[in-house]
């Protein structure tokens, strides 16, 4: 009988874990701590490199995962006249403008997706 009961209890937490495991790989990180599901990069929509005569590179605090670089270049992307590249393994953002930079908006809009401008 114990080794029946054994059984069972092994029986459950290998299905927990198979349920955990399939759960995860249907969703996103889990560095972010949320599991959401993996974010979709936003398309730009002018990929014409030479309509982008000017070129800041970003230093961002606070990604931790792919999920995070896609939402700093979302985040950037959705500013008007803006194509923005993340690394995430340097941690920096290469922006693309069609006009002179504005830092302040970029920084805001860096803010706004939850990380930040370090330089």
């Amino acid at each position: 009988m114990a080794t029946v009961i054994i059984l069972i209890v092994i029986g459950c937490v290998v299905g927990w874990a198979v349920f955990r495991v399939i759960q995860k790989s249907k969703k996103g990180g889990g560095c972010c701590g949320t599991h959401e599901e993996t974010a979709k990069r936003l398309p730009v929509q002018d990929r014409d490199k030479s309509h982008y005569p000017y070129k800041q590179i970003l230093t961002i605090g606070g990604m931790t995962c792919e999920n995070c670089a896609i939402r700093v270049e979302n985040a950037l992307n959705a500013l008007p006249g803006t194509w923005a590249k993340v690394d995430i393994s340097e941690k920096k953002a290469t922006v693309l403008t069609k006009e002179e930079p504005d830092r302040k908006l970029l920084r805001e809009a860096v803010s706004k997706a939850g990380y930040v401008v370090l330089s």
